[in-house]
């Protein structure tokens, strides 16, 4: 889920030696500056999580209880209709992770949370997170940073679909993350690109090609 705030893109490659507060301050630092005692109350309200891989964060027809935030590795969000499914969101370090409008409204919704790899996670219940943007100043700007960020990464991700090929869109993913086809399984980068995995062969070998 790559997190925009006008022009910049919220995901960034984040450092491990960091405690949790260091690694979400540095990462909402670009956008807003605040001191660390304030992300210290921050992630007083929530708990890092670790994860294994291919572990079901949410099942498809649940309630999101939490909104994630990836301190290390990566996941994706699917969406099953029978027994296919299409993956709508890739998500790495730095960004939210999860159903965000099940979260929103706690109703159950057919999408799957799901990580790729072994990975480190912050969360915060929605009980929390409102209590966070209704007793600070500082909590509401993090709550209204939160949705305004991923309102419009959803919007710019329907224009891309739009208004992109597969190739051009497969470029952007590898230049914002170098590595993912050692960390993503080719399914689901296929799947988000709306190709088959054999499509997406063809393309990878005509960027190589390319280079």
């Amino acid at each position: 889920m790559f997190l925009y705030s006008k022009e910049f893109i919220f995901g960034l490659q984040l450092n491990p030696k960091m405690n949790t507060e260091e690694l979400i301050k540095q990462a909402f630092d670009p956008y807003f500056n605040v001191p660390l005692e304030a992300w210290q109350s921050f992630t007083d309200l929530g708990e890092v999580i670790a994860t294994t891989k291919d572990q079901i964060i949410k099942n498809p027809d649940t309630t999101e209880k939490y909104l994630s935030f990836i301190l290390k590795g990566s996941g994706g969000i699917l969406f099953w209709n029978n027994a296919n499914f299409v993956c709508i969101d890739l998500c790495y370090e730095g960004e939210f992770f999860g159903d965000y409008m099940s979260f929103l409204n706690q109703r159950p919704t057919p999408l799957e949370v799901i990580t790729f790899e072994p990975s480190e996670l912050f969360r915060i219940s929605k009980t929390n997170f409102d209590k966070l943007s209704s007793n600070t100043e500082f909590g509401d700007k993090i709550c209204r940073f939160a949705s305004e960020g991923l309102f419009i990464h959803k919007q710019k991700q329907q224009i891309d679909i739009l208004s992109k090929t597969a190739t051009e869109r497969y470029i952007e993913l590898q230049a914002e993350q170098p590595t993912i086809i050692q960390r993503t399984p080719q399914k689901y980068i296929a799947s988000y690109l709306g190709i088959t995995p054999q499509s997406l062969s063809r393309i990878r070998n005509e960027c190589a090609l390319k280079h």
